[in-house]
């Protein structure tokens, strides 16, 4: 009765249909993508500024971090992809390791009010990174300012 209603037959469209597993592979393309789809809305925001793009950057570094520990969940192809974005990722984030791009990243942080150096804290970097950070921002004031 479905097919005479929808008449799927006729028009060849049966074979075009999804499969059990490719639907599951939909859900983790979903997924994967809603994380994508977020960050680009959140940076199309027109209050950004750049003292929110790297945590926004490490908040994405961790979903695509816990998608590839899930090695076992995800399919093998949706894996490999995660590897490759991460990659990507790193790539960027290499890009912030500039001594001029890096010195304003850590004032911005620094000196924002929401981040500080609790920021660093909370994001796990080592202790002794985050001396250097406080010791940048140290330097740079007494240099600029005192």
């Amino acid at each position: 009765a479905i097919d005479a209603i929808t008449d799927t037959h006729k028009l060849g469209l049966e074979k075009y249909e999804l499969e059990k597993y490719e639907w599951a592979l939909v859900k983790q393309m979903c997924d994967v993508l809603k994380i994508l789809k977020d960050t680009t809305l959140y940076f199309s925001h027109s209050m950004l500024n750049l003292a929110m793009v790297i945590p926004a950057m490490d908040h994405i570094d961790s979903i695509i971090t816990n998608g590839v520990i899930k090695r076992d969940t995800l399919d093998p192809g949706i894996h490999a992809t995660l590897g490759l974005a991460k990659c990507t990722l790193n790539h960027y984030y290499s890009l912030t390791d500039t001594s001029k791009f890096c010195g304003l990243t850590l004032l911005l942080l620094v000196l924002h009010p929401h981040h500080k150096l609790s920021y660093f804290k909370s994001t796990g970097w080592e202790e002794e990174w985050i001396k250097t950070a406080e010791t940048f921002v140290h330097t740079e004031y007494q240099q600029s300012y005192a």
